[in-house]
C-alpha cells in the first residue's frame, strides 16, 4: 500500500497546486500529512518526519539559496547580466540554450546542482528575449534542467555519477570515458527536441508564468523601479563584475577536483565548501557595489533579495518534508521486493530493468541522487552475474535516474521560484526536460553496451 498511498500523495499534491490554485506549501504539507498518517507513521512519527525533513534540506541548501539570490541582487544592481546578455546576443544568439545546457552538463557537474540553479537562473531570466521572445524562458528553462542533471548523473565528479561508479565498483576513469559523450549528447538533443515540442504549443504564458513573482535579479519579468542601480560598480569591465559568480565556481570545482583526486587539504577543502565559496562570492560582490550605492543603497537592494529568499526557501524545505515522508513509509523496501533482479537476463532486459528501478525510485522518492544510489543498493549484489559489464548497468541507473523531477523534489520549487514560473510552467519545462533526457539516453546506453561488449 505504500505505493499507493505514495502515489495519491503526489498526484493529490499535483491537483490541488494546478486544478484548485492551492498554494504549494499548503498542498505539499497536505500530502505529507496524508501520507504519513496512511503509512502509519502515526501523528508523532509524520510530525517528525515533516520538521525533520525540512530541517534537513535547509541544512543542505538554506545558506545556498540565501547567498546566491543575495549575489543576483547586487549583480543586477550592477547591471552584470544585462550587459553579460548583450554580449551572448551578440556571439552565441539564438545558441545559447545549447551552450547553456553542453557548458552545464560537462563543465559545472562538480558543483552541486542547488548552486548551478542558483546562478544560471539570472542568466536564463535575462538572456530569453534576446534567444526567443515567445519561448526563450521555457526554452532556456529546459535546457538549464537537462545540462544540469545529465552532468550530474553522467559526469564525473558529479555528486550522483561518482555515488553510483563507487557503488558499482567503476572505476571513475572508465565511468567518465562512457559518462561525458552521453551526457553531453543527451543535454545537446533533448535541448533541441524540446524547442520542437515548444513549437507545438506546449508553452502558454499566461498559466505558465508566475503572475506573483517577486524579482530583483533581473530578467524579462523584472518591474521593480525602486532597485538602485550601482553606477560606478557599473563601470567596471564585465568579467571583473562576474567574479562573484566565476570565484566560487572555481573554488568549489578546485575542491571537488582535488577530493576525487586525493589531494585536498584542510584549506582548500574549506574553501572549496560550497557554502564558504559562495560567501566569498558575496563578499566580492557586495565589496564591489558598498562604494557606489552607500549603506543605505546596498540594504534596499538586499532587502529585496531576502524577501526572494524567504520564500524560496519555505517552498524548498516543504519539499524536503515530502521527501522524508516518502523515504520513512517504506517505499524503498517495498520497491526493492517489487524489482528483483533476475540472473543471466538479456541485456537489453538488465539495462531496461536497471534504468526502470532507477526512475521509479527517483519519481517516488524525488532526489536524483537517492533514486540513483538506491537503485545501485538493490541491483550491485547480482550485477556480476547479469552477464553485462558493470558500467553499462551503472549508466543505465544514470539514466534511469534522471526520470520526472517533479513537484516532491525540493530542486523543483527552486527552480520555479528562481525562474518565476508557475508550477504548471515547470511540470512543462523541468519535469518534460528531464525526462525527456532520460528517454533520449537510453538508446545511448545500449549503444554503450555494444562498445563495452567489443572491448
Amino acid at each position: 500500500m505504500e505505493v499507493v498511498h505514495s502515489a495519491i500523495a503526489i498526484l493529490g499534491a499535483i491537483v490541488l497546486i494546478i486544478r484548485f490554485k492551492v498554494d504549494p506549501v499548503i498542498s505539499l504539507l497536505l500530502a505529507c500529512i496524508y501520507l504519513g498518517l496512511a503509512a502509519g507513521l502515526g501523528a508523532e512519527g509524520t510530525v517528525a518526519q515533516i520538521t525533520g525533513g525540512f530541517g534537513e534540506i535547509m541544512a543542505e541548501v538554506g545558506l545556498l539559496i540565501g547567498f546566491g539570490v543575495l549575489i543576483g541582487a547586487l549583480l543586477h544592481a550592477m547591471s552584470t547580466f544585462s550587459d553579460l546578455v548583450d554580449v551572448l546576443a551578440r556571439r552565441v544568439g539564438r545558441r545559447l540554450p545549447y551552450a547553456m545546457a553542453g557548458t552545464l552538463a560537462t563543465i559545472f557537474p562538480s558543483i552541486y546542482v542547488d548552486v548551478q540553479v542558483v546562478l544560471a537562473a539570472p542568466m536564463a531570466k535575462e538572456s530569453a528575449p534576446a534567444v526567443d521572445r515567445r519561448h526563450g524562458l521555457p526554452w532556456l528553462a529546459g535546457a538549464m534542467a537537462v545540462g544540469i542533471f545529465a552532468g550530474y548523473v553522467f559526469v564525473v565528479p558529479g555528486l550522483a555519477a561518482v555515488a553510483i561508479a563507487g557503488l558499482m565498483d567503476v572505476p571513475l576513469g572508465i565511468y567518465l570515458l562512457y559518462g561525458l559523450p552521453i551526457g553531453l549528447t543527451t543535454a545537446l538533443v533533448t535541448t533541441f527536441l524540446f524547442r520542437r515540442l515548444l513549437g507545438r504549443g506546449l508553452w502558454n504564458d499566461e498559466t505558465d508564468l508566475d503572475p506573483d513573482a517577486v524579482v530583483v535579479e533581473g530578467g524579462p519579468h523584472d518591474e521593480d523601479e525602486d532597485v538602485p542601480l550601482a553606477e560606478g560598480a557599473a563601470r567596471l569591465p564585465l568579467w571583473v563584475r562576474l567574479l562573484p559568480i566565476l570565484v566560487p565556481l572555481v573554488l568549489i570545482a578546485s575542491g571537488a577536483i582535488a577530493g576525487v583526486a586525493g589531494l585536498s587539504n584542510p584549506v582548500l577543502a574549506f574553501l572549496g565548501d560550497a557554502n564558504i565559496a559562495l560567501f566569498v562570492g558575496l563578499l566580492i560582490a557586495f565589496g564591489m557595489v558598498r562604494p557606489s550605492l552607500g549603506a543605505g543603497g546596498v540594504g534596499t537592494v538586499l532587502t529585496g533579495g531576502f524577501h526572494t529568499t524567504g520564500e524560496i526557501l519555505l517552498v524548498t524545505g516543504v519539499g524536503g518534508s515530502l521527501g522524508a515522508v516518502i523515504a520513512e513509509s517504506g517505499m524503498t523496501e517495498r520497491l526493492e521486493a517489487l524489482f528483483s533482479a533476475e540472473e543471466n537476463a538479456p541485456v537489453v532486459l538488465s539495462i531496461l530493468l536497471a534504468w526502470s528501478i532507477a526512475a521509479v525510485l527517483h519519481f517516488a522518492i524525488g532526489s536524483v541522487s537517492v533514486g540513483a544510489i538506491t537503485a545501485a543498493g538493490i541491483i550491485s549484489p547480482v550485477v556480476g552475474s547479469l552477464g553485462v559489464d558493470p558500467v553499462v548497468i551503472a549508466l543505465a541507473i544514470a539514466s534511469g535516474a534522471m526520470f520526472a523531477l517533479h513537484v516532491n523534489s525540493n530542486f523543483f520549487w527552486m527552480f520555479s521560484t528562481l525562474l518565476d514560473i508557475s508550477t504548471k510552467g515547470s511540470l512543462k519545462t523541468l519535469t518534460l526536460a528531464t525526462s525527456l533526457g532520460s528517454v533520449v539516453s537510453l538508446p545511448l546506453v545500449l549503444v554503450a553496451s555494444l562498445v563495452a561488449a567489443a572491448l
